[in-house]
């Protein structure tokens, strides 16, 4: 009984030094360690708060120490925010006597949002420091971020604290219409390459207006947001071959986060909508990043939408979803897609050449290729697939069957692959997919093949002469130049790319 009751006042003697918070300290000496002597905050635009960045600190010596002061070096005028071990301090700038354990560390986490007119006017880098301590024990870690201007568009806010929207499909959405006469931006239908954008919500195209972007153009969406080309409007993407991996004249959508860890993740913003009834609409030179649908384009079998040389990169659903669509694409590559690189569906009228439909998205239900002349739940539910044409193309990816054909017969499903790549099950049994026989349907197929690609995970889909689409193209198809300007030799090689040796 005696060891029982020895045991609990032990146990009690030591949760109680165990919860002691007033433990003895000496003052620090300048002698912390860091993890980082400079903490490089990414590129953010100007008032657009970044990602949070961390500093660990060390107290390696063998005394508890309290730190007289942990501050920003501009003091409460900082653009820079921090806390220091879950503590706010005073504005999140400046924290005094700080305790720290012998042989223990603290977590600072970092975050700024300032403005273009804060930053140093030669490199629009916007500085401050840590400071701990002070005097002759003083320590800093340098802090510094990118400050990148632009052209800010957005619904706007009424004084009942209500937001502009737009009348969708008998929804309403957060978006505005661009304006040619906007008192702040001038003509908004109009995008150079002075500055990047930044759209909140849904920028619409009014109807019978052209929405014109220049070579170089960078535009940049915030989540939920995109661009939309109403009946009758149109889009004009006018981006040129660049010359540098900079991509200097392409024309790039993607979302508003600048840092590298936000560089290939999908569904960050939403869609370029070419709605029922948009015409006239010609996309050159075009880089798509991380939406949710890349093109999404409806119902505008009046015209053809043309869309040349064009990437479409790792979207949370489909690269191209078109219904009804009549589309000629050249040049064009997709990778990476949740459900379909290019779904073309509820009939229309498409034709692609050289041009490379990848898709290795971890998932069964991802396809490179979808063709249908249905929709389930439309009215009616068919509609005529007048042409589906594949010509010198490479359709592949990380599942068996990279392509998937959904026929009705109440209406024409009229497709034909010639001198393509195709990934597929040669064991499937149905009739659609006769490739060796079918001759109506396919021309020169082959099946199941390695394209082997530069680097799937990069998006480099370029090829080398290694690879099973080397030289392997119809020169009745041929388009001269490449998606990079490279002219095309003959026989031409399968896809968007000339072959070319890769990099070493």
């Amino acid at each position: 009984m005696r060891s029982v009751t020895l045991l609990f006042f032990i146990g009690i003697l030591c949760f109680v030094c165990s919860c002691r918070s007033d433990f003895e300290t000496v003052a620090s000496t300048g002698d912390l360690v860091f993890s980082k002597d400079t903490i490089y905050l990414d590129t953010v635009f100007t008032n657009i708060g970044s990602s949070t960045y961390h500093l660990k600190v060390y107290n390696k010596s063998k005394n508890d120490i309290r730190i007289p002061t942990i501050q920003l070096g501009k003091g409460l005028n900082s653009k820079y925010r921090m806390t220091v071990d879950g503590m706010q301090g005073t504005n999140g700038k400046i924290f005094n006597n700080v305790d720290l354990l012998a042989k223990d560390s603290l977590y600072i986490f970092i975050e700024t949002t300032a403005n273009i007119a804060d930053a140093n006017p030669t490199d629009f880098l916007y500085t401050d420091q840590i400071q701990f301590d002070n005097g002759e024990n003083l320590q800093k870690v340098e802090l510094a971020t990118l400050i990148q201007d632009a052209i800010f568009l957005y619904p706007k806010r009424f004084s009942d604290g209500t937001t502009e929207t737009l009348p969708i499909e008998n929804q309403k959405i957060d978006g505005f219409y661009l304006d040619e006469n906007d008192l702040i931006n001038g003509n908004e239908l109009h995008f150079t390459n002075t500055k990047p954008y930044v759209i909140y919500g849904y920028a619409a195209v009014p109807s019978g207006k052209t929405a014109i972007f220049d070579a170089g153009t960078r535009v940049h969406f915030h989540a939920n947001s995109g661009l939309i080309v109403s009946n009758t409007a149109s889009i004009q993407v006018n981006g040129t071959t660049s010359t540098t991996s900079k991509l200097e004249n392409e024309v790039i959508f993607e979302g508003d986060r600048l840092e590298p860890e936000y560089s290939d993740v999908p569904g960050q913003w939403g869609t370029i909508w070419l709605t029922d009834g948009s015409t006239n609409n010609n996309l050159n030179h075009l880089t798509i990043k991380n939406a949710t649908i890349g093109l999404l384009i409806q119902n505008n079998d009046g015209t053809t939408v043309n869309i040349k040389n064009t990437q479409i990169y790792n979207s949370a659903n489909y690269g191209i979803l078109a219904q009804t669509a009549k589309i000629i694409g050249e040049n064009i590559v997709i990778n990476n897609t949740g459900l379909a690189s290019l779904s073309c569906s509820y009939g229309g009228d498409y034709k692609f050449t050289h041009c490379t439909f990848n898709n290795n998205w971890n998932s069964s239900q991802q396809v490179a290729v979808s063709l249908s002349n249905y929709s389930l739940g439309a009215i009616p539910e068919v509609k005529d697939l007048t042409q589906a044409t594949f010509n010198n193309c490479i359709i592949y990816g990380s599942y068996s069957n990279e392509m998937v054909l959904n026929k009705k017969n109440a209406a024409a499903f009229e497709y034909q692959f010639n001198n393509c790549l195709l990934k597929f099950d040669t064991n499937n049994t149905n009739p659609l997919y006769n490739f060796s026989t079918d001759i109506a349907h396919y021309n020169n197929i082959i099946s199941n093949q390695n394209p082997k690609f530069q680097s799937i995970s990069k998006n480099k889909l370029n090829i080398d002469a290694s690879s099973a689409a080397f030289a392997k193209g119809n020169s009745a198809f041929l388009i001269p130049l490449d998606i990079l300007g490279n002219a095309r030799t003959t026989p031409p090689d399968l896809g968007a790319y000339q072959s070319m040796p890769f990099p070493k």
